[in-house]
């Protein structure tokens, strides 16, 4: 694939999330031009690349932050107040645009309201590209097949979890009612103490759960025949992001990752077969780069022609971006990647 001199920019360069995603562009060998509100941060955080101030409201600073570039990648949440303004923008100046929202509403809006925007404009948008919204819409979608899915869970298990301050304003800033699958439709989240553990491989082991629907649930609901689809968190990763008292995460290598270990698994239902595969890794936050990153330079090659509002397993074909991704940063495993230590495949 020829991607010589092919720019990103990344909006909200200088936070915890887009410093992961700045540096892995570089590492990809990819050029970089760095967006944020604040010259100065920008100056002492990011010195070694292009950078270049805008506010998230102006789409004639941010069109301008973007020229040159092929992608935009935002980082910069809540993105109930930033997804709209930056990905118009990105198309404007013609960039396809990324984000990495956990919000349900954020993604809901724009795979509705930037669809005929994105194919007017020859290039995608793609919302929810991260850990939370894109593994498991990519590994729901390599495991299931054409028709109708009965079911698909999506367990997510962290031995930790330490919230960056950009999650802590989203959580104070997003007070939407969130959303499930029920009877193939988007519907009401009933919260329920109903108890309900499930087994991870070690260290994380068995885990009390408690169902947590994030921007997956978006994500499935716009491509996939589902009639339920319901998302479990551990509750003691719950209890850590609901504790004021609960520290940022601290750098424990050289890549800047905490030491936060995550499993997310899906197990889907389809024509009498359950079926699993998941993820494992280390730091929920430092693992969105390389998906993103992966997604950017699919993006850019010359004969890539989708185009519209995609969810990140629509933009590619899942099984070709997951098996990319299969390394240090995060193990695949189970019925879709025979060659990784497999879930047992149930009849």
């Amino acid at each position: 694939m020829n991607v010589v001199n092919k720019c990103v920019a990344v909006v909200g360069a200088t936070g915890h999330t887009g410093q992961f995603v700045v540096q892995a562009l570089l590492r990809r060998g990819l050029s970089v031009v760095a967006v944020g509100r604040d010259a100065a941060r920008l100056d002492a955080l990011l010195p070694h690349v292009v950078r270049r101030t805008a506010a998230m409201d102006d789409l004639n600073s941010l069109e301008q932050a973007f020229a040159g570039c092929q992608v935009v990648i935002n980082c910069a949440g809540p993105f109930l107040d930033t997804a709209a303004a930056v990905a118009r923008a990105a198309l404007n100046a013609k960039c396809h645009y990324i984000d990495v929202t956990a919000e349900q509403p954020s993604a809901q809006s724009t795979l509705a309201e930037l669809d005929e925007p994105a194919r007017q404009a020859g290039r995608v948008v793609v919302p929810a590209a991260a850990f939370y919204g894109g593994l498991a819409d990519l590994l729901a979608s390599a495991l299931g097949s054409e028709g109708t899915i009965d079911e698909i869970t999506i367990a997510i298990g962290l031995d930790h979890w330490w919230p960056t301050e950009g999650t802590r304003k989203t959580g104070e800033r997003n007070k939407a009612p969130r959303v499930v699958v029920k009877d193939g439709r988007l519907s009401p989240f009933q919260p329920s103490n109903e108890a309900q553990d499930w087994t991870f491989s070690p260290p994380l082991g068995r885990q009390a759960m408690v169902e947590m629907p994030f921007s997956e649930i978006i994500t499935l609901a716009h491509h996939l025949q589902v009639r339920e689809v319901r998302s479990l968190l551990n509750r003691s990763a719950l209890a850590d992001i609901r504790d004021a008292s609960t520290p940022s995460p601290v750098a424990t290598d050289e890549l800047g990752r905490s030491a936060q270990r995550f499993e997310l698994v899906v197990r889907l239902t389809q024509g009498g077969s359950i079926r699993s595969a998941g993820v494992r890794g280390q730091d929920i936050y430092a693992v969105t780069a390389p998906i993103v990153t992966e997604l950017a330079w699919r993006l850019m090659d010359p004969s890539y022609q989708r185009s519209g509002a995609l969810t990140v397993a629509q933009a590619v074909e899942p099984r070709e971006l997951l098996n990319a991704l299969n390394g240090p940063a995060l193990q695949l495993f189970g019925d879709t990647f025979p060659e990784q230590a497999a879930i047992r495949s149930q009849h």
